[in-house]
């Protein structure tokens, strides 16, 4: 089985293990912008020790092109787990990232994300550069 076969998808208003991505439609060639990808924005994913997202990568396919540039790979590593036990750590990493990036062409984005418990979850989105 290939690695592709085992990556989900859905919306990530009704699933809170799908990636959203947040980015203009349109921008310019050249021109600055941010991309947001994060899980958990309609519905809550738990970030507990038991049951977190491990990780979210972001990825930019261009239109005609064979390859995929990857933009971002961002690790969530606080979980709450402690000595005193788990859930009873003073911090939590939100799985949320943002990469400001300059494009020449038109494309996709994409954004997969892991959850420990399961598995990969991917989006995409189309941007038109101009």
């Amino acid at each position: 089985m290939a690695i592709a076969d085992g990556i989900q998808t859905a919306d990530w208003k009704a699933e809170k293990h799908a990636p959203v991505i947040e980015s203009p439609d349109t921008v310019k060639s050249g021109e600055k912008f941010s991309i947001s990808a994060s899980v958990g924005k309609e519905i809550p994913h738990p970030n507990t020790t038991e049951h977190f997202i491990s990780w979210i990568q972001v990825y930019f396919r261009p239109e005609g092109e064979k390859f995929t540039i990857q933009l971002a790979d961002s690790q969530f590593t606080a979980h709450g787990a402690s000595a005193k036990g788990a859930n009873e750590g003073s911090a939590l990493t939100e799985p949320a990232v943002t990469v400001d990036v300059k494009l020449k062409t038109s494309g996709t984005i994409q954004a997969l994300s892991y959850c420990n418990i399961h598995g990969l979850w991917e989006a995409e989105k189309k941007i038109t550069v101009s």
